[in-house]
């Protein structure tokens, strides 16, 4: 009596089956690649690194490695907010610079380091407001508005440091920089903490729900009620309080603030981005891809410079990355 029930949940199955893509056509499709471009590079780069050069695969360098890649995770983090509803923030790098010049005015000041802390990431975060605010209300692209934040924030940056580097002596500094919990150091669980919190916020909240929206379709997100301006001058600011983070985690290692802006800190974020499978045109994001997109960069550098191969070839290689993240953005659904 049971016979077509079971008749008819076979021919279900059987459509399931054949609706999944086999392995050869996964494959064979140049989206998988795209939607796994992060992994499939830093696999590659582990297995061929670690067979030229053993050393690679050591513990310590590993760890090295991790801490190196802390500071680029958390600015990706920020980026990939921006890019998600399709814009960009080219004033990362220079927003990181101006954080680290006033946590070193603050703290040579003498109000304490805790406040020089939440100072620079306020003012980061103030940047990344700004942002939002000019090209929403301003209706200004996100591109020319992002550009000259980049310049005037260089400049306020020289303006306040005077073009000198601020020696940056704090005990809760260097234990951030040198200190661990269990195999890794405190900025490997900063930039842990920072995937979670984000990932969280992405993909299990009403606002990463109305973020997406308003990368993907602008136009029917607001006539649903959402408010996409305050979004995107939400995502904007996110940007710019990531840069604080990255601010802090940067002067904890070098001991300094340095008034130089770091070019490679945003090249590095925009491509472990792109490689991380979010789209430039908004709509479509992720966390942990654009997190291990910036471990393979860094992997990348690290190993290259374990063959000894020369600093000048390896912005060459990192370019080369770069363009092959937008080949790849050709093939994502």
């Amino acid at each position: 009596m049971n016979a077509p029930a079971e008749n008819a949940s076979s021919r279900e199955a059987g459509a399931a089956e054949e609706s999944r893509p086999s392995l050869a056509v996964l494959l064979l499709d140049p989206s998988f690649w795209a939607d796994w471009a992060s992994v499939v590079g830093l696999v590659g780069l582990v297995v061929v690194f670690g067979i030229a050069q053993p050393v690679f695969l050591s513990v310590a360098n590993l760890q090295a490695l991790l801490l190196a890649a802390a500071i680029l995770v958390v600015l990706s983090i920020g980026q990939t907010f921006v890019v998600a509803t399709a814009g960009i923030d080219l004033s990362l790098a220079a927003a990181v610079m101006l954080g680290a010049i006033i946590l070193g005015l603050v703290d040579a000041a003498g109000y304490g380091i805790f406040f020089a802390c939440v100072l620079a990431v306020a003012a980061t975060s103030a940047v990344g407001f700004l942002n939002g605010v000019l090209i929403t209300a301003g209706k200004i692209p996100d591109f020319v508005v992002t550009l000259g934040t980049l310049s005037g924030v260089t400049g306020l940056g020289l303006i306040l440091s005077g073009g000198e580097p601020i020696m940056v002596g704090s005990t809760f500094l260097l234990r951030l920089a040198s200190g661990s919990f269990g195999p890794l150091g405190y900025p490997v669980w900063v930039a842990i903490s920072a995937v979670l919190v984000a990932h969280i916020a992405l993909f299990h909240t009403r606002f990463g729900v109305h973020l997406l929206a308003t990368g993907g379709q602008t136009e029917s997100a607001r006539s649903l009620g959402i408010g996409t301006n305050r979004v995107k001058i939400a995502a904007y600011t996110i940007s710019g309080f990531c840069a604080g983070i990255a601010a802090l985690l940067l002067v904890a290692r070098i001991g300094s603030a340095e008034p130089q802006i770091n070019t490679s800190l945003l090249l590095n974020s925009v491509a472990a981005v792109v490689l991380g499978g979010v789209s430039l045109f908004g709509g479509r994001a992720s966390i942990l891809g654009p997190a291990i997109g910036a471990l393979m960069l860094t992997a990348l550098v690290n190993g290259l410079t374990l063959l000894s191969v020369s600093a000048f070839y390896q912005p060459l290689a990192v370019g080369a990355i770069v363009v092959l993240a937008a080949l790849i953005m050709r093939y994502q659904k």
